[in-house]
């Protein structure tokens, strides 16, 4: 049996109802995982489990708001009903708003932070307590936070996103560090994407045309080929597949780690 089959593991991934965190759930249910899609979108978070019950897998779909502590006491208990456990917990949910430095707006960076740091911060604590030792789970496991390569370099137009995310890589170390100490059997990591052309990666490129940082959206994304060294964009495949690495047993002596899935932009 492959490392990296995850047949029998039960996988929650927020913000999966569309772009990449739809695709980490495809590729953790090919692998093998039942997956509870956890969305703020009801529709299009039904619509991507039914796919994948289609499709053969074990999914669900349960209402998440990743800013509202009250969400998070509901979703996980849901979550685990649903599973039968929790092994793998995927914060995947985020929000990037563009702006110059000297344009920017306190609610949006505000909201950013609600969204990329609070709630993946929410998102340790209740995937945590699910999974350590007297848990509703109880049998430890991963979790998979998702940064950005944004948090490795110094690339215009994202500052706030730059340090919610930068925030992302240090909420993993601290929380790898914890449940090691404390025995909580959870192996926490992240994962820095690159680029990928997805509606939220497209409308960052479009946003960096307004703000006239680039001419038009097309000449951003050739400026982000132009910084990555394998040449092209990132495509929603390559992310998805490095979460379901760090969720497997082929990682089950890596914590604490942030994995560049850049194509070398950030290196």
């Amino acid at each position: 049996m492959s490392v990296y089959d995850l047949t029998g593991r039960k996988a929650v991934v927020t913000g999966g109802a569309r772009g990449l965190g739809e695709g980490m759930a495809r590729a953790l249910a090919r692998a093998g995982a039942a997956v509870v899609i956890a969305d703020i979108r009801e529709d299009l978070g039904k619509v991507t489990a039914g796919s994948l019950r289609d499709a053969g897998a074990r999914a669900e779909f349960v209402t998440l708001d990743v800013t509202a502590e009250d969400s998070w006491a509901q979703a996980v208990p849901q979550a685990i009903a649903y599973l039968g456990g929790l092994d793998i917990l995927v914060n995947n949910a985020g929000i990037e708003i563009t702006s110059l430095l000297v344009d920017i707006d306190a609610a949006d960076i505000r909201r950013m932070l609600e969204v990329n740091v609070l709630g993946t911060a929410l998102g340790l604590k209740h995937g945590l307590r699910a999974m350590r030792p007297g848990g509703p789970a109880g049998s430890g496991g991963a979790i998979v936070n998702v940064a950005s390569v944004a948090a490795t370099i110094a690339f215009p137009g994202i500052a706030g996103y730059s340090a919610t995310k930068s925030a992302v890589d240090r909420l993993t170390r601290v929380a790898a560090m914890e449940s090691g100490r404390l025995g909580y059997g959870v192996r926490v990591n992240c994962v820095y994407p690159g680029l990928v052309p997805t509606e939220m990666g497209n409308q960052l490129a479009q946003d960096m045309a307004t703000v006239g940082l680039f001419p038009s959206a097309q000449e951003a994304a050739t400026a982000v080929v132009g910084l990555t060294p394998l040449g092209r964009l990132g495509e929603v495949p390559d992310i998805a597949d490095a979460v379901v690495f760090l969720a497997s047993d082929g990682a089950r002596f890596i914590t604490g780690a942030g994995l560049p899935v850049d194509g070398g932009m950030g290196m």
